[in-house]
Protein backbone atom coordinates (compact mmCIF):
# COMPACT_ATOMS: atom_id res chain seq x y z
CA UNK A 1 0.00 0.00 0.00
CA UNK A 2 2.77 2.40 0.87
CA UNK A 3 4.41 1.84 -2.01
CA UNK A 4 1.41 2.36 -4.70
CA UNK A 5 1.23 5.60 -2.84
CA UNK A 6 4.32 6.71 -3.41
CA UNK A 7 4.26 5.42 -7.00
CA UNK A 8 0.81 7.40 -7.73
CA UNK A 9 2.74 10.77 -6.27
CA UNK A 10 5.65 10.62 -8.55
CA UNK A 11 3.37 10.40 -11.70
CA UNK A 12 1.39 12.61 -10.67
CA UNK A 13 4.68 15.13 -9.90
CA UNK A 14 6.22 14.39 -13.20
CA UNK A 15 2.45 14.90 -14.64
CA UNK A 16 2.86 18.80 -13.51
CA UNK A 17 6.45 18.87 -14.13
CA UNK A 18 5.71 18.02 -18.01
CA UNK A 19 2.68 20.27 -18.24
CA UNK A 20 5.00 23.50 -16.66
CA UNK A 21 7.76 22.18 -19.10
CA UNK A 22 4.60 22.61 -22.11
CA UNK A 23 3.27 26.15 -20.89
CA UNK A 24 6.81 27.38 -20.68
CA UNK A 25 7.62 26.49 -23.87
CA UNK A 26 4.47 28.01 -25.47
CA UNK A 27 5.60 31.43 -25.40
CA UNK A 28 8.89 30.67 -27.36
CA UNK A 29 6.94 28.78 -29.68
CA UNK A 30 4.66 31.67 -30.29
CA UNK A 31 7.27 34.15 -30.74
CA UNK A 32 7.28 35.83 -33.68
CA UNK A 33 10.90 35.20 -35.72
CA UNK A 34 12.40 38.68 -36.21
CA UNK A 35 13.35 39.60 -39.85
CA UNK A 36 16.79 40.60 -41.05
CA UNK A 37 17.10 44.57 -40.77
CA UNK A 38 17.62 45.71 -44.46
CA UNK A 39 19.70 48.63 -45.16
CA UNK A 40 16.47 51.34 -45.49
CA UNK A 41 17.16 54.75 -45.95
CA UNK A 42 20.56 54.39 -47.38
CA UNK A 43 21.88 56.99 -49.90
CA UNK A 44 23.90 56.40 -53.26
CA UNK A 45 27.12 56.59 -52.10
CA UNK A 46 26.45 54.85 -49.25
CA UNK A 47 25.17 52.14 -51.41
CA UNK A 48 28.09 52.23 -54.29
CA UNK A 49 30.53 51.67 -51.05
CA UNK A 50 29.04 48.30 -50.89
CA UNK A 51 30.33 47.27 -54.12
CA UNK A 52 34.70 48.79 -53.43
CA UNK A 53 35.18 45.48 -51.81
CA UNK A 54 35.32 43.71 -55.25
CA UNK A 55 35.05 46.82 -58.21
CA UNK A 56 37.34 49.70 -56.29
CA UNK A 57 36.90 52.72 -54.64
CA UNK A 58 34.41 55.11 -56.67
CA UNK A 59 34.15 52.03 -59.02
CA UNK A 60 37.69 52.04 -60.29
CA UNK A 61 38.74 48.30 -60.22
CA UNK A 62 41.96 46.91 -58.74
CA UNK A 63 41.94 43.36 -59.63
CA UNK A 64 41.76 41.49 -62.69
CA UNK A 65 38.63 39.44 -61.83
CA UNK A 66 36.18 42.37 -62.00
CA UNK A 67 35.23 45.32 -63.80
CA UNK A 68 35.39 48.86 -63.71
CA UNK A 69 32.21 50.31 -62.89
CA UNK A 70 32.53 53.68 -63.12
CA UNK A 71 31.11 56.04 -65.40
CA UNK A 72 29.20 53.75 -67.16
CA UNK A 73 25.46 54.77 -68.32
CA UNK A 74 22.34 54.49 -65.58
CA UNK A 75 20.45 51.92 -68.26
CA UNK A 76 23.39 49.92 -69.02
CA UNK A 77 24.11 49.54 -65.17
CA UNK A 78 20.57 49.04 -64.22
CA UNK A 79 19.75 46.49 -66.72
CA UNK A 80 22.72 44.36 -66.25
CA UNK A 81 21.73 44.42 -62.05
CA UNK A 82 18.59 43.69 -63.07
CA UNK A 83 19.82 40.60 -65.61
CA UNK A 84 22.15 39.34 -62.49
CA UNK A 85 18.69 39.56 -60.28
CA UNK A 86 16.31 37.62 -62.31
CA UNK A 87 19.41 34.71 -63.78
CA UNK A 88 19.67 36.13 -67.20
CA UNK A 89 23.52 36.66 -67.12
CA UNK A 90 26.04 34.49 -65.48
CA UNK A 91 27.67 34.77 -62.55
CA UNK A 92 29.63 33.43 -59.75
CA UNK A 93 28.18 35.72 -56.85
CA UNK A 94 26.76 38.88 -57.89
CA UNK A 95 23.22 36.80 -58.52
CA UNK A 96 22.88 36.79 -55.21
CA UNK A 97 24.40 40.30 -54.11
CA UNK A 98 22.43 41.74 -56.57
CA UNK A 99 19.12 40.15 -55.21
CA UNK A 100 19.60 41.77 -52.17
CA UNK A 101 18.95 45.41 -53.59
CA UNK A 102 15.32 47.01 -54.61
CA UNK A 103 14.89 48.38 -57.65
CA UNK A 104 14.99 51.96 -56.38
CA UNK A 105 18.59 50.84 -54.31
CA UNK A 106 19.57 50.00 -57.86
CA UNK A 107 18.96 53.17 -59.73
CA UNK A 108 20.44 54.59 -56.85
CA UNK A 109 23.61 53.15 -57.08
CA UNK A 110 23.72 53.43 -61.09
CA UNK A 111 23.26 57.10 -60.60
CA UNK A 112 26.29 57.49 -58.48
CA UNK A 113 28.47 55.54 -60.31
CA UNK A 114 27.32 57.31 -63.50
CA UNK A 115 29.29 60.34 -61.88
CA UNK A 116 32.64 59.00 -61.69
CA UNK A 117 34.56 58.88 -64.71
CA UNK A 118 36.26 55.41 -66.30
CA UNK A 119 39.81 55.27 -65.95
CA UNK A 120 40.97 52.23 -67.83
CA UNK A 121 43.76 49.82 -66.86
CA UNK A 122 46.90 50.07 -68.96
CA UNK A 123 47.92 46.60 -69.49
CA UNK A 124 50.82 44.42 -71.83
CA UNK A 125 49.20 43.18 -74.78
CA UNK A 126 51.12 40.47 -77.43
CA UNK A 127 51.13 42.19 -80.85
CA UNK A 128 49.93 39.54 -82.99
CA UNK A 129 47.05 38.87 -80.44
CA UNK A 130 45.97 41.95 -80.54
CA UNK A 131 45.96 42.77 -84.44
CA UNK A 132 43.60 39.59 -84.46
CA UNK A 133 41.35 40.93 -81.87
CA UNK A 134 41.72 43.93 -84.12
CA UNK A 135 40.10 42.33 -87.16
CA UNK A 136 37.61 40.59 -84.97
CA UNK A 137 36.54 43.61 -83.66
CA UNK A 138 36.41 45.72 -86.41
CA UNK A 139 34.18 43.09 -87.83
CA UNK A 140 31.72 41.42 -85.58
CA UNK A 141 31.51 43.99 -82.17
CA UNK A 142 32.44 47.40 -83.87
CA UNK A 143 29.00 48.52 -84.70
CA UNK A 144 28.10 48.20 -81.25
CA UNK A 145 30.72 48.97 -79.47
CA UNK A 146 32.29 52.02 -81.18
CA UNK A 147 35.50 53.61 -81.20
CA UNK A 148 37.53 50.39 -80.58
CA UNK A 149 35.55 49.33 -77.39
CA UNK A 150 36.60 52.50 -75.96
CA UNK A 151 32.70 54.28 -75.72
CA UNK A 152 32.23 54.91 -71.72
CA UNK A 153 28.61 55.89 -73.28
CA UNK A 154 28.22 52.24 -74.41
CA UNK A 155 29.97 49.56 -73.52
CA UNK A 156 33.83 50.25 -72.49
CA UNK A 157 35.73 47.10 -73.31
CA UNK A 158 38.81 48.93 -73.76
CA UNK A 159 40.56 49.16 -70.61
CA UNK A 160 38.79 46.54 -68.48
CA UNK A 161 41.36 43.97 -66.91
CA UNK A 162 42.50 41.59 -69.39
CA UNK A 163 41.18 38.06 -67.80
CA UNK A 164 37.58 39.84 -66.77
CA UNK A 165 36.96 40.58 -70.58
CA UNK A 166 38.46 37.20 -71.84
CA UNK A 167 36.00 35.12 -69.58
CA UNK A 168 33.13 37.53 -69.83
CA UNK A 169 33.73 36.91 -73.68
CA UNK A 170 33.86 33.03 -73.64
CA UNK A 171 30.43 33.06 -71.29
CA UNK A 172 28.42 34.96 -74.57
CA UNK A 173 30.75 32.04 -76.88
CA UNK A 174 29.37 29.44 -74.59
CA UNK A 175 25.47 30.38 -74.33
CA UNK A 176 25.38 31.22 -71.22
CA UNK A 177 24.38 35.11 -71.28
CA UNK A 178 21.41 35.56 -73.26
CA UNK A 179 22.44 38.93 -75.27
CA UNK A 180 20.47 40.68 -77.64
CA UNK A 181 19.39 38.90 -81.26
CA UNK A 182 21.86 40.99 -83.12
CA UNK A 183 24.51 40.24 -80.64
CA UNK A 184 23.63 36.71 -81.25
CA UNK A 185 23.83 37.07 -84.66
CA UNK A 186 27.54 38.63 -84.85
CA UNK A 187 28.61 36.10 -82.14
CA UNK A 188 27.45 33.20 -84.38
CA UNK A 189 28.66 34.28 -87.64
CA UNK A 190 32.29 34.91 -85.97
CA UNK A 191 32.52 31.05 -84.48
CA UNK A 192 31.39 30.00 -87.76
CA UNK A 193 33.76 32.31 -90.01
CA UNK A 194 36.83 30.87 -88.53
CA UNK A 195 36.66 27.05 -87.43
CA UNK A 196 40.15 26.62 -87.06
CA UNK A 197 40.13 28.86 -83.69
CA UNK A 198 38.79 27.61 -80.56
CA UNK A 199 36.14 30.00 -78.74
CA UNK A 200 39.18 30.75 -76.23
CA UNK A 201 41.44 31.88 -78.73
CA UNK A 202 38.66 34.09 -80.21
CA UNK A 203 38.22 35.53 -76.68
CA UNK A 204 41.38 35.41 -75.90
CA UNK A 205 42.67 37.75 -79.23
CA UNK A 206 39.46 39.94 -78.59
CA UNK A 207 40.60 40.71 -74.89
CA UNK A 208 44.46 41.56 -76.01
CA UNK A 209 43.03 43.85 -78.49
CA UNK A 210 40.78 45.89 -76.06
CA UNK A 211 44.20 45.91 -73.63
CA UNK A 212 46.09 47.40 -76.03
CA UNK A 213 43.98 50.66 -75.86
CA UNK A 214 46.98 52.93 -73.85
Amino acid sequence: MHIRLLTATAVAALLVVGCTAQEQKKPAAAAKVEKPKLMTGASASMLANTCAGCHGTNGQSQGPAAPTIAGLEIDYFTEVMQDYKSGERSSTIMGRIAKGYSDKEIEQMAGAFNKQTFKGVVQTSVGDKARMGHKLHDKYCEKCHEDGGTSVEDTPLAGQWMPYVQTTIVDYLEGHNSPEKKMTKAIDKMVADHPSMSKAQLAEDLAHYYASHK
